[in-house]
């Protein structure tokens, strides 16, 4: 074991990681990067499967956003944004709200509920509350809806809907609304009510009367849309408290931290419509699905500003950066974190409204500002790095590369149908997920004691290729940088990892 290793069992604590387990093994110490390669202490190198915990979008050590970086350390690194402004952060902000309120088409919406219509138009996202991490960003989004509620609603004990599995950070509020038992129970005792709702999990979903078939669940599923019928019935039945729902959080086409649960084309909008048709608020909670994760929308060409006014002018192609723009969805909060730097620093961004923002002024006596903030709010760095990835991200060749890889993964991914222990294999745009099962046939899973997932990640790694397993599904989510060549790696490294732990 090498000098750093020791020093990391002596002293590192890692996140979501059985200690015990940890200190048992010597560890791969990486010490540089390239592109969607990485490279440890003994000179191995491996392929970022993941994005380095989906944060690394262009590939590691870009000469674009480097540049920008070494650019703005010319000037400087950090100024408080309490009571001081900064031109990145500002030019970062503009940039945010004009990607986020692209809109799609009429004719590309997956279809609005048809059952009560909208009640409460929300206006088009026009401010940007910086933090530093999804957690972070989840919190703003969270406290400003709760106490829009209390100001604007007279809701006087604001409450919280969201989806079962749902997670959605590790500060108290972002737990709060959060569902993943094993993530969350320890801290019931501080957080504070929220309510669930099941997910639309088409794959392990009891309204769903399909045999399993070697193909996406949601592609073959057997229902009546019960799932939506569900957050029906629970603002619904909120709505008898007099107490309505504050807001409903969702992350929007795919549940990471869930399992990578997909949502069915159409789930979204019609679940916009319910939240509308109370006059609560949606939460778009996009850490992992935004900056072209979910693939790329089709944007009109035009762009909606703070106004609310759509206007032309903006040029037809450009990317929407979130994934709420695949179904015409406009939410009153989107929280934005890892890829907003590329990967490259913690910056995080809560996007909101006009009428949000309202709510919060007032004269200096009458204290109605947001108490709340972060010692590295706008940091001028994390600001440079993101606003060259978001030019990254625009760019002709960048959209080009992002479609090839989606295609190459979906392809590719087709290969793991002949392995029994596949169950399930779900893609939403550069997001994949495959479900590991003991039979396809009977959908039976592993427990989770048995490690599947971590055991056929431990063999892909001894391949040369680096994710992590959310219990038994395995996730690849490459940099945008990926070549064909590499993402065919990718698979078969995976493919051959589970014929290896299981035939």
């Amino acid at each position: 074991m090498n000098r750093v290793a020791r020093l990391d069992h002596a002293h590192v604590w890692h996140p979501f990681t059985q200690m015990r387990d940890w200190l048992q093994r010597d560890p791969i110490v990486i010490v540089s990067g390239k592109g969607a390669v990485l490279r440890d202490t003994a000179g191995r190198e491996y392929l970022d499967a993941n994005s380095s915990i989906w944060t690394n979008l262009h590939g590691h050590r870009h000469p674009k956003i480097d540049e920008a970086i070494r650019r703005q350390l010319d000037r400087i690194s950090h100024s408080s944004a309490l009571g001081l402004a900064n031109e990145p952060a500002s030019l970062l902000a503009a940039k945010l709200i004009e990607s986020a309120n692209r809109t799609v088409p009429a004719a590309g919406r997956s279809g609005a509920f048809s059952g009560k219509r909208k009640s409460r138009a929300t206006g088009a996202l026009s401010k940007v509350f910086f933090s530093d991490d999804g957690s972070t960003a989840m919190e703003v989004a969270i406290k400003l809806a709760h106490e829009f509620a209390r100001r604007e609603r007279g809701v006087k004990r604001p409450k919280f809907l969201s989806l079962q599995n749902a997670y959605h950070g590790d500060t108290l509020g972002a737990a709060s609304v959060g569902h993943i038992e094993l993530f969350h129970k320890s801290w019931e005792g501080l957080r504070f009510a929220s309510d669930v709702v099941m997910a639309p999990y088409c794959y392990r979903c009891p309204f769903n009367r399909a045999k399993p078939e070697r193909a996406d669940a949601r592609e073959y599923r057997r229902c009546r849309w019960e799932c939506v019928g569900k957050v029906e019935e629970k603002f619904a039945s909120q709505s008898r408290t007099r107490q309505p729902y504050a807001a409903m959080v969702v992350e929007p086409l795919m549940q990471g931290a869930a399992g990578m649960i997909p949502q069915p084309r159409g789930w979204l909008a019609r679940v916009e419509g319910i939240v509308r048709g109370h006059g609560a608020q949606l939460i778009a909670d996009e850490v992992m699905t935004g900056f072209g994760r979910a693939g790329e929308p089709a944007i009109a060409a035009e762009m909606v500003p703070a106004s609310g006014e759509p206007r032309g002018g903006h040029k037809a192609g450009a990317a929407g950066c979130l994934a709420v723009q695949h179904e015409g969805v406009r939410p009153d909060f989107v929280a934005v974190a890892k890829g907003l730097t590329g990967g490259y620093l913690p910056m995080a961004a809560t996007l909101t409204t006009q009428e949000v923002f309202d709510a919060f002024l007032g004269g200096y006596e009458e204290f109605k500002t947001f108490f709340h903030g972060h010692s590295y709010t706008g940091n001028q760095l994390g600001a440079a790095a993101a606003l060259a990835s978001l030019e990254l991200l625009e760019s002709r060749a960048s959209q080009e590369a992002r479609r090839t890889l989606e295609n190459v993964l979906r392809e590719e991914l087709k290969s793991l149908w002949a392995l029994p222990q596949v169950g399930d294999i779900r893609q939403v745009g550069l997001m994949a997920g495959v479900e590991l099962v003991r039979d396809w046939r009977t959908r039976a899973p592993f427990d989770l004691r048995e490690r599947a997932g971590m055991r056929v990640t431990d063999a892909m790694a001894k391949r040369g290729v680096l994710t992590r397993p959310i219990g038994n599904v395995l996730v690849l989510m490459p940099p945008y940088c990926t070549t064909p060549a590499q993402a065919r790696r990718m698979v078969a490294a995976l493919r051959n990892s589970v014929e290896e732990t299981f035939l």
